[in-house]
């Protein structure tokens, strides 16, 4: 069926009302009543739905500023996006100077970089809306920087592109600078895949998810996992929950960043 009219039947159908997932399926269902057609509309279709209910409902508050590393799909689910300076740091990384005074470039260029980096980090800790134009000037001198060396030059001229995602944390200094933390979570998951292939049952997926989940989260509390499952099989419970400890720390860093 043709696009334009599959979404103005499907407006009028859903105008006004609340639907689960099975019944937008039903009502997808009918607008493409052949199986074997319209599958990349009707996913695409089901994701706007997602995104769009996600967006209307109050029962938890939107997610305005998310931090990635430049994924096209997180830019539908959020008003702000922050880019990690870790994941634009690797492009320069990858660059292969073959003429060495290209590679003195390059290597200028990245001594620079994370300077620029390390001031930011300064200014989290202690930001004023003075600092922050002097830091936006600087982006604007570090990254209009011509090398002669046409990669490098390429490349300082995408990161220049990126100003406003590269330097959300100006406006919001409660953000991190980089999401390595979440990658290492999400290695660590595909890690364990490579070992143990993939499971059986429901039950072993929720298994195996909750056990990499508790790792994890142990992990970044500086939690030791074993000594936190014993304490909890055991019964002793001399351990706060894993769910305590991230109140207790949220509330340390909001105390710290009224100081």
């Amino acid at each position: 069926p043709n696009g334009k009219l599959v979404i103005l039947q499907l407006r009028e159908w859903v105008s006004g009302k609340v639907l689960d997932e099975t019944q937008m399926q039903q009502l997808l269902g009918d607008s493409f009543p052949d199986p074997g057609t319209g599958k990349i509309r009707r996913t695409r279709i089901m994701e706007a739905a997602a995104i769009a209910a996600y967006h209307q409902q109050t029962d938890f508050p939107i997610v305005e500023v998310l931090l990635s590393d430049d994924a096209p799909q997180y830019k539908l689910l959020i008003y702000l996006q922050a880019l990690c300076w870790v994941h634009d740091g690797r492009n320069y990384k990858k660059l292969r100077p073959v003429v060495p005074v290209h590679r003195e470039k390059l290597d200028d260029f990245r001594g620079k970089y994370w300077d620029y980096y390390r001031k930011l980090l300064e200014f989290k800790e202690n930001s004023s809306q003075e600092e922050a134009e002097v830091l936006s000037a600087e982006y604007d001198r570090l990254f209009s920087t011509k090398t002669g060396y046409p990669a490098l030059d390429e490349r300082i001229a995408k990161s220049k592109a990126k100003k406003s995602e590269l330097l959300m944390v100006l406006k919001h200094p409660e953000l991190p600078l980089h999401n390595n933390d979440a990658e290492l979570g999400a290695r660590a998951q595909v890690r364990k895949r490579d070992v143990s292939l993939h499971t059986m049952t429901e039950d072993g997926t929720k298994a195996n998810d909750t056990f990499l989940t508790i790792g994890q989260t142990a992990k970044k509390l500086g939690v030791r996992v074993y000594e936190y499952i014993f304490d909890r099989v055991s019964e002793r419970f001399r351990i706060p929950s894993l769910a305590e400890l991230i109140k207790a720390k949220k509330f340390l860093e909001k105390d710290h960043d009224t100081d």
